[in-house]
């Protein structure tokens, strides 16, 4: 009975989640290189020209990468939050890591179509959702009090504020692209600074927690 117990409590750890995801994350990150290549056997000006030709393949791969970089430290801070993960979590977390799988796909439409409304809009809405998921996974655990290790208002705070933007960002730009592909990659960068400030906001509201 006690192995029985044991077992059980195994598969509603995080740690074994956690392991999948590093794994789902990892490949996915390094997919995302694979379409970035400049052939071999060309001249003086037909080598400038692939170079100068890659570098929308490496914009897409540099802003999934930092993307997805992101996304895995949040992941993964959600996950070191849980006691445990039951059903509903489960099969939240492993949606988003099906969507986060995908993310090499719309980043190499986005880096052969960038003028493209539909292309923008696709990678915009993958971000979103993966993020939609990621907000998901945090409110079961955080409304079950019995799943999670006690959870400051702080750090719960953070997290919403976190994914929220990134949600509102993402979600926005989808019908921005159908106007101008250009001005929605741009909003795109507009997280940055966003989230510079939220930080320091933050940091300024509250002293220091361990969590």
């Amino acid at each position: 009975m006690g192995r029985v117990s044991n077992g059980r409590a195994d598969e509603k750890s995080p740690d074994r989640l956690i392991a999948l995801s590093d794994g789902i994350f990892a490949i996915a990150m390094t997919l995302l290189v694979l379409d970035i290549h400049v052939a071999a056997g060309l001249d003086a000006d037909g080598f400038r020209d692939a170079v100068r030709d890659s570098l929308p393949a490496l914009g897409a791969y540099a802003l999934s990468f930092t993307i997805l970089a992101a996304l895995w430290r949040e992941h993964r801070r959600i996950l070191r939050l849980a006691r445990r993960v039951d059903g509903l979590s489960l099969r939240l977390a492993l949606a988003g890591l099906g969507a986060i799988a995908l993310v090499p796909f719309p980043t190499t439409m986005l880096s052969e179509y960038a003028s493209q409304p539909l292309a923008v809009a696709v990678y915009a809405s993958t971000i979103c959702v993966i993020d939609l998921l990621e907000l998901a996974v945090f409110l079961t655990i955080w409304r079950r009090p019995h799943m999670s290790h006690p959870i400051s208002d702080r750090v719960a705070r953070n997290i919403l504020t976190d994914l929220g933007t990134t949600v509102l960002v993402f979600a926005a730009t989808v019908p921005i692209a159908f106007v101008s592909p250009t001005a929605a990659l741009w909003t795109w960068l507009s997280l940055v600074p966003i989230k510079i400030a939220l930080g320091r906001r933050e940091q300024s509201r509250a002293g220091p927690d361990t969590r």
